[in-house]
């Protein structure tokens, strides 16, 4: 998102992300991997997330599906080379509610549902070509 952040506001939208942790979390965070061009909020109770009919993927099946991603390639950067980064993630992984899906939405400015994406797995993320084509089409 923060790639094409331009392309988002040239189509009057902007992005809020929520994340499932404590602001000092979110603070570490965008110490190693920021700046990001939109504000990282936090949600550490997971109530907007369930509240929004997010997900919690079970711990074995995240698991099994990282370990065969590794070893037929498929999830190549899962650990980041930078080790201050690597650092972060495996302190991430031992800490904090990695289990839960996200989800893309697209609300109007009066705070209307127009599309919502709910991930069911870390690879059925929204992509971006997508949201944008959906940002065309619930403002036609």
């Amino acid at each position: 998102m923060r790639e094409r952040i331009n392309e988002v506001e040239a189509k009057g939208f902007q992005v809020i992300v929520i994340a499932p942790s404590k602001g000092t979390f979110i603070s570490q965070f965008l110490e190693q991997f920021g700046p990001f061009p939109f504000p990282i909020l936090g949600d550490p109770s997971r109530e907007a997330y369930r509240g929004m009919g997010h997900k919690t993927m079970p711990k074995w099946k995240l698991l099994s599906k990282a370990a065969l991603g590794y070893i037929t390639g498929k999830v190549g950067g899962f650990i980041p080379k930078d080790e201050k980064q690597k650092e972060f993630v495996m302190k991430s992984m031992k800490t904090q509610d990695v289990y839960v899906q996200g989800g893309t939405w697209l609300f109007s400015p009066q705070g209307k549902i127009l599309w919502k994406h709910i991930d069911e797995s870390p690879e059925n993320h929204a992509k971006i070509n997508d949201v944008l084509k959906k940002m065309d089409e619930v403002k036609a």
